[in-house]
């Protein structure tokens, strides 16, 4: 495992003693799930902005959304069949 070293503020160092005690966990500890939280929520960020653009990209393209709503329209009828309770008057058999 690696070593750290950071220079933190003397206020945000206290805030870290006493969540760690309450945690009952070291300041190390709690560093390292920060770090690890933030790490994972930039990757996912990343990720979503990727798709965003991605989608836009070939939402931007005629074809490919005429393509998209020609097979949404498509499957339309068989999702309200599958939604609708009348159907045969049970919702679950």
């Amino acid at each position: 495992m690696s070593t750290l070293s950071l220079r933190i503020p003397d206020d945000l160092d206290r805030q870290l003693e006493e969540e760690a005690s309450r945690e009952h966990k070291s300041r190390s500890e709690l560093v390292r799930e920060a770090v690890a939280d933030y790490l994972a929520r930039k990757e996912k960020e990343r990720f979503l902005n990727d798709f965003v653009a991605e989608a836009r990209a070939g939402y931007g393209n005629d074809a490919i959304r005429q393509d998209a709503q020609a097979v949404a329209d498509d499957f339309l009828p068989a999702e309200n069949e599958a939604l609708d309770p009348s159907a045969d008057g049970k919702w679950w058999k």
